[in-house]
């Protein structure tokens, strides 16, 4: 058995998956209401039927069929299964061997007929008048009227290939098959909404049904179950993210584990799993259902993603147009709404204000700039920090830039209440733009605050640069005394051997 289940989403109950939610509602309600009725009432028909004379007549036939039946290589009834019904008509368990019959669609079907106990049989009037009295407390056949049927000349059957999607053969038939319902269909539904996804639903399952088929026909039993449509939204949940790397859960027999694997190189192993397991012979399980249903969904994604790609380039260009004026007009009124409240000095509500705004434009220097200065008035509040780290975040690509993070920092270290809250990262990047600058002092303060963290990646290459910087500028003295850390971090660094030499 092999399984994988992807751990990347969870789904959001702002905006449920109300689709996924209502098919596993249906699939239940089908099970539990009119197949488990349906079972009870067939439950309660055995106990009667083991008190008629119908098991004498009935019963050996019953045998004699399982018997010849299992001789036939091609059949799905097994020496086991007849010798287990011999077994139950030697304890004269009648009710099960009923239930048994019930199930196996052909005898039934001759038995009713007349074709087993025939005309000229000496029990024939026996039995024929014991089967009109039982015959009313029969259950009406549900789930053999709705499921696929695999006896011979069964035909086509589309309307059982969609119906048998939503039967099951037990409570962990139906249980196991809604977990992965779930799974994989709340993702679906989310990127396709509801009604595509449906009717890729849909569509999966009634595929897997006609292509089990093909395989199957002639086998004398049914197939039933949402595991076909459910192996479709496995397999377009695969095409869709393709090669973006997912987290899943895997179990092959018994060994599970977590792995990390390009989406679409799932696919290939589900579908070499489902082909060996039919080839080599399982029993009970369809697995060329599972097998079409992720052929299915399969192509059905491939072929949604590539008429998404064909959308024109005019559709695309509008559409980024208009995305674009929204967002600029979206932006203009907050600016507009920021600088109203800055107008006013009213600076607890300008702060907030021009952080809307920024979240609109988080690159603009202007806006950023204005947030700080809004905030500063607070210096414990957290617009005062965040702004501060939004500029520090800037790539210092210009002179202006530059200057205004040496502006900010010098503010916001000697504002910032309790203390400043800066990532080593970003310390690293203002002491490379400060370099830049030549402010040294402040290149250097942050070395200092920074030589706590001398395992961080960046801190040979940054302190390797303030040093070349300081020399370069003529202040030796100062260059020297970052000596001891150089040989500690970048001994290699030409900057630290020239360091060496002049010391000596």
């Amino acid at each position: 058995m092999f399984i994988a289940i992807p751990l990347e989403n969870k789904p959001s109950w702002q905006s449920p998956p109300w689709m996924t939610v209502l098919l596993i509602a249906i699939n239940c309600l089908v099970f539990w209401v009119w197949q488990g009725g349906e079972e009870r009432a067939a439950e309660r028909a055995s106990k009667t039927y083991a008190h008629t004379a119908l098991p004498a007549i009935e019963v050996p036939a019953f045998v004699k069929y399982l018997d010849a039946q299992s001789r036939n290589p091609d059949s799905r009834i097994q020496p086991q299964m007849v010798r287990m019904v011999q077994g139950l008509q030697k304890k004269q368990d009648y009710g099960q061997i009923y239930l048994l019959m019930q199930q196996e669609g052909r005898f039934r079907r001759q038995l009713l007929a007349g074709e087993v106990i025939q005309a000229g049989d000496p029990l024939h009037a026996e039995w024929q008048a014991a089967r009109a009295r039982f015959a009313p407390l029969e259950p009406a056949p549900f789930t053999a009227r709705w499921a696929m049927s695999y006896e011979a000349g069964a035909g086509l059957q589309p309307l059982q290939a969609l119906t048998s999607t939503f039967l099951h053969g037990s409570t962990g038939h139906l249980l196991g098959n809604m977990v992965f319902l779930f799974l994989f269909g709340f993702t679906l539904e989310m990127a396709l909404g509801a009604g595509l996804y449906l009717c890729f639903y849909l569509a999966a399952g009634v595929s897997a049904s006609l292509f089990a088929g093909l395989f199957y026909a002639g086998s004398g039993s049914y197939g039933l179950g949402a595991s076909g449509a459910i192996a479709g939204l496995m397999a377009m949940y695969v095409v869709l993210y393709r090669m973006r790397r997912i987290r899943f859960f895997y179990m092959l027999a018994f060994y599970f584990n977590y792995a990390t694997w390009p989406a679409l190189v799932v696919l290939p192993v589900w579908m070499g799993f489902e082909l060996a397991q039919h080839f080599l012979g399982q029993q009970g399980v369809a697995y060329m259902a599972h097998f079409g249903g992720l052929l299915a969904g399969g192509l059905l994604m491939a072929l949604y993603l590539q008429l998404r790609r064909k959308e024109s380039v005019v559709e695309v260009a509008a559409r980024d147009k208009q995305q674009a004026q929204a967002q600029s007009a979206a932006l203009a009124a907050a600016v507009q709404r920021a600088q109203k409240h800055t107008d006013a000095l009213a600076f607890e509500l300008a702060a907030p204000a021009w952080r809307q705004a920024a979240k609109l434009a988080p690159a603009d220097a202007a806006i950023l700039r204005a947030w700080f200065e809004s905030a500063r008035h607070a210096p414990g509040s957290e617009d005062f920090h965040r702004a501060a780290r939004a500029i520090f975040k800037l790539p210092a690509n210009t002179e202006a830039l530059r200057r205004l993070q040496h502006h900010s920092w010098q503010t916001y270290v000697n504002r910032a209440r309790p203390a400043p809250r800066i990532s080593d990262n970003s310390l690293h990047a203002l002491a490379r733009s400060f370099v830049r600058l030549g402010e040294w002092d402040d290149a250097q303060n942050i070395c200092q605050q920074l030589e706590h963290a001398a395992d961080h990646p960046h801190w040979p290459a940054t302190l390797a640069l303030v040093a070349n910087g300081l020399a370069k500028a003529g202040r030796l003295d100062d260059a020297r005394r970052w000596l001891p850390a150089l040989q500690r971090a970048a001994p290699q660094e030409p900057v630290t051997r020239w360091l060496s030499q002049a010391s000596t």
